[in-house]
């Protein structure tokens, strides 16, 4: 369901749930309300309206970030990998594609004739494989640290959240664009998430979790969500 107060949009989703919690959600600071299921429209209406300068403000926030521009993934460019800038140098060649990082440079290998769309699927599956051998040192140490262990793990483009997690089945998911981040950040995520395993809100014992285990985690938290964002197109669907 959605409903527009003052030209803006807002998704309304309604759950088993008491209280009514409003987010305002990256990269494009869009609106979204989680309801009690028996609450009118009207009473949601009412307290969204409340709600307009927070919103307005941390809509701003979102516009006013950093916001890396579209790749063409042509010499020049930049990547991120785990925090570092590194330019990009495009060569060209027919026996396959390679990434390599020596020193600030981020050599790419391609086929001359490849689309820009093809040379990210390969960067995007290379950024998948970083990601895998780092959550394979870190997600054993901090589960081995909380005594939290979930079912398995798996790597998504998430345009709106670092990971989730499914309590349901223990499962976790973690945004690939983490591979861009610092190690710290990685960290931080998968701490999140691995804390949802045992509850399930952001509520004081979910903070209790992390202050135990990572009482730096709010200045993590801080220096990913000011990270620069990657471009998106107007028209990207999730």
């Amino acid at each position: 369901m959605q409903i527009v107060i003052f030209n803006i949009p807002v998704e309304v989703i309604r759950k088993n749930i008491k209280n009514l919690h409003l987010s305002v959600l990256p990269p494009d600071g869009r609106v979204r309300v989680s309801a009690p299921t028996q609450l009118t429209d009207e009473a949601i209406t009412m307290f969204v309206r409340t709600k307009l300068g927070w919103i307005k403000k941390q809509q701003e926030k979102f516009q006013q970030q950093p916001r890396q521009s579209e790749r063409q993934y042509v010499s020049g460019e930049t990547l991120y990998v785990w925090g570092k800038q590194y330019f990009l140098q495009v060569e060209y060649s027919y026996k396959g594609n390679a990434l390599t990082l020596s020193g600030d440079k981020a050599i790419l290998t391609v086929r001359k004739e490849s689309s820009p769309k093809q040379r990210e699927s390969f960067v995007n599956e290379w950024y998948r494989n970083l990601l895998k051998q780092e959550v394979a040192k870190y997600l054993p140490k901090w589960e081995k640290t909380t005594g939290l262990y979930c079912s398995g793990w798996q790597s998504k483009y998430m345009t709106t959240k670092w990971g989730t997690c499914n309590t349901n089945t223990q499962k976790i998911w973690l945004n690939l664009q983490l591979a861009k981040k610092s190690i710290e950040s990685l960290e931080y995520v998968i701490l999140h998430e691995l804390a949802h395993l045992k509850v399930k809100s952001h509520g004081p014992e979910f903070v209790a979790i992390l202050n135990q285990y990572m009482p730096q985690w709010q200045e993590r938290k801080k220096l990913l969500n000011e990270s620069k964002l990657d471009y998106m197109d107007s028209d990207f669907e999730e």
